[in-house]
């Protein structure tokens, strides 16, 4: 650790975990094939929508069978178009370790009002027991904790044989890590989280088996307009043929649309996830020496290699108030901000006092390099000051 100002900055100081750092080499001209002035509904306008759906399955890898859509609000909006759509009919295991974890937990409970509900909770840096997950009931559950850092390992938990359907908000880890679709039943993202994309967008791919559950049940309480993908007991297939349910950013369309063309050259997923691996590896590099860092993983099976969140451990720090250790955390934050260094990469504000750096494949190896000596200039100037 040292006090000296570093000599190199990164290129770009980009490390929000959203949203997140554009791709390399992006400028608004990337944005100037936009199909702005003319309707979503139009044959122009469709084709659009439809390719950014087929892009999204050829670099995720998603099954033929599996029907894929570009819904509103967001990841917050598909996951709750998932939820208030796919659960009822059986017990619910609802597994949280960080805030939006709890968020769906809240929704399911106190809001949906599910009485046959199991709520598995670990602290931030842990996993629940996922091992508890039944396979008679439905499960709702994060890829990714990304206000935490904490994954889930593999899908070897979720039973071939289930009964119920897995509801999985995979937000901070499309793009980013290997998801196996045949555990998987209804999974979203958000545009803006791993390929930097533009925001209020999100995606919701069902399986056959949530398909089935959407044309067999129906549930008991009011669902709004944009959450309705039925019609007539039957799927509503244009949804998921780019016929969006209300009028979508085309500007933003064309964003994601550059993103995923970014990701076909760089070799596709398997390109995107050797990047975010890269990255992380640079931070560990630098906790195993600096001391005063660790991650709040506790498990590094579990580590994120997207929303990278880091705790400090430096004894000085672990005899400050809790008050004290926020306010010399944000200090940090501040401080790299200022300086131009590294932009938002404060801990969530619920999250324990920390860092939190995105490492996804949108940000460059030599700029988390080039970032990984302020850390210790940093914190040098904090503690000393």
């Amino acid at each position: 650790m040292t006090g000296t100002r570093p000599a190199v900055r990164p290129a770009r100081p980009f490390f929000s975990s959203g949203p997140c750092a554009k791709r390399p080499g992006w400028t608004p001209e990337a944005l100037s094939g936009a199909l702005l002035s003319r309707s979503h509904r139009s044959k122009p306008g469709k084709a659009k929508l439809k390719e950014a759906i087929d892009r999204t399955r050829q670099v995720l890898g998603i099954p033929d069978d599996y029907r894929i859509a570009i819904v509103p609000a967001s990841d917050t909006g598909a996951v709750e178009m998932a939820m208030w759509s796919l659960l009822g009919p059986l017990p619910v295991d609802l597994f949280a370790w960080e805030s939006f974890g709890e968020d769906w937990v809240t929704d399911a409970v106190k809001q949906l009002k599910l009485k046959d509900t199991r709520i598995l909770k670990a602290g931030y840096g842990a996993l629940p027991d996922l091992k508890q997950a039944d396979p008679k009931h439905d499960i709702v559950f994060l890829w990714n904790g990304t206000t935490s850092g904490v994954r889930v390992p593999n899908g070897d938990w979720i039973a071939d044989d289930r009964l119920g359907i897995t509801i999985c908000d995979a937000t901070s880890a499309a793009f980013a890590m290997d998801l196996p679709w045949s555990k998987l039943d209804a999974v979203t993202f958000s545009w803006q989280k791993v390929l930097g994309g533009e925001a209020a967008h999100g995606m919701l791919l069902l399986s056959p088996n949530a398909v089935a559950r959407l044309e067999a049940y129906t549930p008991h309480w009011p669902l709004p307009k944009i959450f309705r993908m039925t019609k007539g007991g039957k799927l509503n297939e244009g949804i998921f043929e780019g016929e969006t349910i209300n009028t979508p950013s085309m500007l933003a369309l064309e964003d994601y649309l550059d993103a995923l063309r970014w990701s076909e050259e760089v070799r596709g997923l398997k390109g995107l996830i050797a990047r975010a691996d890269a990255n992380v590896a640079v931070i560990d590099r630098f906790v195993k020496k600096a001391g005063w860092l660790d991650f709040l993983a506790v498990d590094p099976a579990t580590r994120s290699n997207t929303s990278v969140c880091l705790k400090i451990v430096d004894p000085w720090f672990a005899g400050l108030t809790p008050e004290a250790q926020a306010e010399a955390a944000k200090k940090i934050a501040s401080l790299l901000e200022k300086e131009g260094v590294a932009l938002d990469i404060g801990a969530y504000r619920a999250a324990p006092p920390g860092l939190r750096i995105w490492c996804g494949a949108t940000v460059e190896t030599s700029d988390l390099e080039a970032l990984m000596p302020w850390l210790d200039w940093a914190w040098a100037t904090i503690k000393n000051a």
